[in-house]
């Protein structure tokens, strides 16, 4: 990935500088002043590394790895990025090929609990079974008691069966996640639940037409099935409360970007859908995708803070 800007620390430190000062009704969503306040102890874990950790939940032994930035000082708040990886991809890989550690921001990886044909996330039907709903709810705990985080500033990403699982955590945990980013997400009905009564949440997501692995227009995977993507999204749309039909643009060669507008409490939906695209990151290095995903989420991020 080519460097860039770290657009979620530029964005977290204006807010610092911003905080008590009133937002327009139409502007983005504003992060509250008390989620910005300076941390009192200095960082536990070292700057520029990854450390990898363990927890027990329920029993279980589970681990997750944090990548700290370079120059975080411990005392500004910082945001922090989950990143979950899909259905039995090798610990890291998630970290070294989509590039999330150059955000700026703390950016945590959990690992999925193994099972008898792999390791996969809750809802998926090769799961172990686990409840990673109250992992990633123990990892937020551990992670911003040893770090200075902006908490309205926690945003998650996924891959595949990762993506489903952010998908699942768009329900389970709109109160503690401000923004979700789901790249050709492999959702079950298990991770999409309905959740009439949660508040409206930002998600921008990224899929191929000729996914050959999630197919875009739904199917079975693994003796389960798959919810089409324009199901998914159409879900999505009556949750936030946006106007039914998304405003289409060509912003690249066969990426189409369909945004929804109208939604409540200023949430975004946003869409891109790849013609001919792979089941892949776009944009990571060999997927031959005119889009660069993981500036596109860091972005999408920045603007959609926690109210």
């Amino acid at each position: 990935m080519r460097p860039r800007v770290p657009f979620l620390v530029v964005v977290s430190l204006v807010a610092v500088l911003m905080a008590g000062c009133s937002a327009s009704p139409a502007a983005p969503r504003e992060a509250s002043p008390t989620s910005t306040s300076a941390c009192a102890a200095a960082s536990s874990l070292p700057s520029g590394e990854t450390t990898r950790l363990s927890l027990t939940v329920a029993g279980e032994d589970r681990l997750f790895d944090v990548h700290v930035p370079a120059g975080h000082d411990g005392t500004t708040p910082s945001p922090l990025i989950l990143g979950f990886a899909g259905y039995r991809a090798p610990v890291g890989e998630l970290e070294r090929e989509v590039g999330l550690n150059d955000s700026g921001a703390v950016v945590v990886y959990p690992q999925p609990a193994s099972s008898a044909v792999g390791t996969g996330w809750q809802g998926a039907p090769y799961s172990s079974g686990a409840d990673d709903v109250a992992f990633t709810t123990a990892v937020l705990d551990d992670v911003e008691s040893r770090l200075c985080i902006d908490t309205a500033r926690v945003f998650a990403a996924g891959m595949s069966n990762g993506g489903g699982f952010v998908s699942l955590l768009s329900c389970a945990l709109p109160e503690r996640i401000a923004a979700f980013a789901v790249v050709s997400g492999a959702v079950y009905p298990a991770t999409n639940p309905p959740c009439p009564d949660a508040r409206p949440v930002p998600v921008i997501e990224f899929h191929g037409t000729a996914d050959d692995v999630i197919p875009y227009d739904g199917g079975t995977r693994h003796d389960a099935g798959v919810v089409p993507v324009t199901l998914w999204l159409s879900q999505l749309v009556a949750r936030n409360g946006c106007t039914p039909e998304p405003r289409s643009e060509t912003v690249s060669t066969g990426v189409e970007k369909q945004s929804w507008t109208g939604c409540r409490d200023h949430v975004a939906l946003v869409h891109y859908r790849i013609d001919g695209g792979g089941h892949v990151w776009p944009g990571a290095p060999g997927s031959g995708e005119h889009v660069d995903a993981t500036t596109l989420i860091e972005t999408f991020f920045t603007a959609h803070p926690l109210p």
